[in-house]
């Protein structure tokens, strides 16, 4: 059981890897004019890695407790990302913000397809706000039904769509069997164009 908890915190920690790298690659100011205009004819190439893709336009929700937070991807990085671990694959989406004090990521296993529901296998959820303390949200393996939440893709891929659809998952901020969890909802609705 543990190991497989490590799995999946660990395909979380990959997602938000990615998404930090992502972000730092936005926010480069890009002065040679031929990788411009090869950005301009590949927008869905923006990962160095196959099946990788960065939104440039949309937007991810996500409503905990009573706040609802969201990412823009005209502004700040959003991106699809897909991992090998062994035999295993994955499927996620991961999130920074511009100001680099709030990230989210989600996965699955399997492969993304459109009209697909498939079962959370890692979230995590991160605040860091100078008049905050830093919160952590992140999948509890404590739940009474062990529902971990299901990640709804309703298009992947189709026309200008990178993706879109719903979820929801059961974060907590503490790995201690009695700490409370709470249903975290989110929308997604990704473009490549």
């Amino acid at each position: 059981m543990g190991n497989k908890r490590f799995t999946k915190f660990f395909i979380v920690f990959i997602l938000l890897l990615s998404g930090m790298i992502v972000s730092c690659q936005k926010d480069q100011v890009v002065n040679d004019e031929t990788a411009v205009n090869s950005a301009k004819t590949d927008s869905s190439l923006t990962l160095n890695a196959p099946g990788n893709y960065l939104a440039v336009k949309g937007t991810l929700k996500i409503t905990i407790l009573d706040s609802t937070y969201t990412f823009d991807a005209a502004k700040d990085s959003i991106a699809f990302i897909n991992v090998n671990s062994g035999n295993n694959q994955y499927f996620g989406i991961t999130a920074i913000n511009k100001e680099h004090d709030m990230s989210f990521g989600i996965s699955s296993a399997g492969k993304a397809l459109s009209n697909l529901t498939s079962t959370v296998a890692g979230s995590q959820f991160l605040l860091s706000h100078d008049k905050m303390p830093n919160i952590e949200y992140a999948l509890t393996k404590y739940i009474n039904t062990q529902d971990f939440g299901k990640i709804n893709i309703t298009s992947f891929k189709t026309d200008s769509t990178l993706a879109k659809g719903t979820f929801y998952t059961f974060l907590a901020k503490d790995a201690k069997p009695n700490a409370p969890f709470y249903k975290v909802k989110g929308t997604f609705s990704l473009q490549l164009k």
